[in-house]
């Protein structure tokens, strides 16, 4: 299973699974105006669960479960671990086998998902509005009762390993896992959401028990519902079906801020005819910094490029950096460009992803840099309203399903403590102009150590001390 695809999250990809029928249609009830939604109800339960729903005028409603845990939560010797329970959630419990589970969602019409990222774990199941009870009965069944089987657990050591061989061959899937082990090497931000061979061959059953143990805790769980749902009713669910206990913050171990590495790691091949791929990363802020609306529009006036696509021809692109690259670059050269900003609960992640032939490498790099300068010296108003209003379009375009508001609710409420209000979402919004984007970008981006990773024909990439001597350059 794979997200919608937010401008947030796209050096952040994770990784998951689904179980059941293919996805319901959502009946469209309401009259789509992000910001005349309902209010999102948010109870907290005496051991520190939150529960929370939206309701929409649907056929059918998403409940899920969304864990303060991922890959960032394991230490090199059980990293995968996250992931790998994800695997076994659905290989049956102490009260539904394997094969009961799958034909109990089957007949319910729905279908149950899973995925892990870097921060957090995700569990959640799309049923008709009549199923809540049946729905949220199943995963708190699948997460408190599972057997994590033995046998299960070696066969699904294969499994994970041909997902991780699939992984392999998604080259921006590795390009961003590498450019996380560059920056944060000295972190488990750094570590892979699959783990590495090694680990998946050798994770143990007590490993998978020791991780629920330690951070499937009632005050890092969020239980989310949006759809046709009475808000009492989940909460009275909840109360009967969770018993997560609470984890005792006076033993937690405290975790250290990962500290932003400037590095490169690089694979060069000899490929004929093959396409260089290569990432540039600044570190960014996290979810809750003041400047972190204005870097999300900073990467929407950035934007994105890909070759033959798009109505308007490059070099008549209202972007500027589109714009430059057909101007100043051999025509065929750059096959795609897109930025990125990645949010965590301490840290960021912000940049550029490029694909290239092996020639058009330099100059696609040079453009992209002094790109990225000219938003601290050269930006106006007009780049910054365009880019407001792409970025609008994106967050409250994607809330078109239960699904997706759901994540929406379950998302915000771990990493804000709350969800923030579309109106509240636009008047920030509003507020970035171009000095906010100017001053952002000088305080960040101008003459800053940058992680870099590449692979492919990479025989024209420039040192990584050229090109962090060129973020303290401007072009005019």
């Amino acid at each position: 299973m794979r997200r919608l695809a937010r401008l947030d999250s796209l050096a952040s990809r994770p990784r998951g699974l689904r179980l059941g029928s293919r996805p319901i249609v959502s009946a469209l009830g309401h009259d789509g105006s992000s910001l005349r939604q309902e209010p999102t109800l948010i109870t907290t339960l005496p051991s520190g669960l939150r529960v929370a729903s939206q309701r929409t005028a649907d056929e059918t409603l998403t409940v899920g479960v969304w864990i303060d845990a991922g890959s960032r939560s394991e230490t090199k010797e059980n990293n995968g671990t996250a992931h790998f329970l994800e695997h076994m959630a659905f290989k049956g419990t102490k009260r539904r086998n394997r094969i009961q589970l799958e034909k109990e969602i089957e007949n319910m019409g729905g279908h149950l998902n899973a995925y892990t990222s870097r921060e957090q774990t995700v569990y959640y199941a799309k049923v008709f509005k009549d199923d809540l009870r049946q729905g949220v009965d199943i995963l708190a069944d699948i997460l408190q009762h599972s057997t994590l089987d033995q046998g299960h657990v070696d066969f699904e050591r294969g499994v994970i390993l041909r997902e991780m061989e699939e992984v392999e061959k998604t080259v921006e899937e590795v390009i961003f896992d590498r450019l996380h082990l560059t920056a944060f090497h000295n972190s488990p931000l750094g570590y892979t959401i699959l783990g590495p061979v090694e680990n998946i061959q050798s994770i143990t059953r007590q490993q998978l028990k020791e991780y629920i143990l330690n951070n499937y805790t009632a005050d890092r769980i969020v239980l989310a519902g949006a759809g046709p749902i009475d808000h009492g009713e989940l909460v009275k669910h909840a109360e009967e079906m969770f018993g997560f206990r609470t984890r005792d913050t006076r033993s937690a171990p405290s975790e250290e801020r990962p500290r932003f590495c400037s590095a490169e790691l690089l694979y060069r091949t000899e490929e004929e005819g093959g396409l260089a791929h290569f990432a540039v990363g600044y570190e960014g802020v996290p979810w809750t910094h003041p400047d972190s609306i204005t870097f999300m529009v900073m990467q929407s006036i950035i934007g994105s490029y890909k070759r033959a696509e798009g109505l308007v021809p490059p070099k008549l692109s209202g972007n500027k950096l589109t714009n430059s690259i057909a101007h100043n670059t051999e025509p065929g050269m750059v096959e795609s460009f897109s930025a990125f900003n990645t949010c965590y609960r301490d840290t960021g992640l912000f940049g550029f992803y490029g694909q290239a032939e092996e020639a058009g490498v330099r100059p696609c790099i040079d453009e992209l840099l002094f790109g990225v300068n000219g938003l601290a010296y050269d930006v106006s108003e007009e780049e910054v309203e365009r880019g407001k209003r792409q970025l609008k379009t994106t967050l409250f375009g994607s809330l078109d399903s239960t699904t997706a508001i759901a994540e929406d609710i379950g998302r915000q409420l771990l990493v804000y403590g709350r969800r923030i209000p579309p109106a509240e979402l636009t008047s920030r919004l509003d507020a970035v102009d171009a000095a906010a984007v100017r001053r952002v970008a000088q305080k960040y981006l101008c003459d800053a150590d940058i992680a870099m990773t590449a692979l492919g024909p990479i025989g024209q990439l420039p040192p990584l001390t050229e090109l962090r001597a060129r973020t303290a350059m401007w072009r005019r």
